[in-house]
């Protein structure tokens, strides 16, 4: 016959239970999030080094020029637009996106111009270079220069989130919640196996100290 359950065991037995099921949601939690955040987590280390490292890595720019002719319609609709945003920046019209499509394969999306009563100039920067282009409002001469920085400049780039557009900053933001998740579970795992790990918190503490201790002394 089996012996009564004291109410202590019955609480512990329920810590237990407990113990095991918020564990469990843990590590699933951890393993997901680490899941997510692998590639992610990857690149961000490496290019974490290559920019710590910027002014040693010597980067050869490409330069390329083009030049061409605005025609005659579209260098009237142009001039009207300049009277209007004399001083100002806006949109280019339809008509010049779409001859600076079929001229040089460009795509200005609705980039804001700036306008003068001698030119109109188009900044269009990207990640690991710059563009931009120039077309004359007397006599219509466009200049086209595109700069490429190499494959490292387009990944510290990537890395800070510059002229990488609207989808690329949503995704650092999640990939920053998602590694926000990633060290939280982890740390809370830490805290269950704490007891039966000694080194638990002084590992835990010493990663805090060490960033500490250098950003006060060596950072001026």
């Amino acid at each position: 016959m089996s012996e009564d359950v004291t109410p202590v065991q019955a609480a512990a037995s329920t810590a237990r239970a407990s113990r095991a099921v918020w564990l469990k949601q843990l590590h699933q939690w951890h393993w997901i999030s680490s899941a997510l955040c692998l590639l992610g987590m990857f690149l961000f280390s490496i290019t974490g080094i290559t920019l710590n490292h910027a002014t040693q890595i010597e980067a050869k720019p490409t330069i390329m020029r083009k030049q061409a002719t605005a025609p005659a319609p579209l260098l009237a609709q142009l001039k009207k637009v300049a009277t209007e945003h004399d001083g100002d920046k806006a949109p280019l019209p339809a008509a010049a996106e779409d001859w600076l499509l079929a001229t040089w394969s460009l795509k200005a999306g609705g980039r804001a111009a700036e306008w003068s009563p001698e030119e109109v100039y188009l900044p269009l920067p990207k990640a690991g270079g710059d563009a931009w282009v120039r077309i004359g409002l007397e006599d219509g001469a466009a200049e086209f220069e595109n700069t490429d920085r190499g494959w490292i400049s387009w990944l510290n780039d990537v890395h800070k989130g510059r002229n990488t557009g609207t989808a690329w900053n949503w995704f650092i933001d999640i990939f920053a919640g998602a590694c926000l998740v990633f060290c939280i579970t982890g740390l809370l795992i830490l805290k269950f196996h704490a007891a039966n790990r000694p080194f638990t918190w002084p590992m835990v503490g010493l990663g805090v100290l060490v960033p500490v201790v250098i950003a006060l002394l060596f950072i001026h």
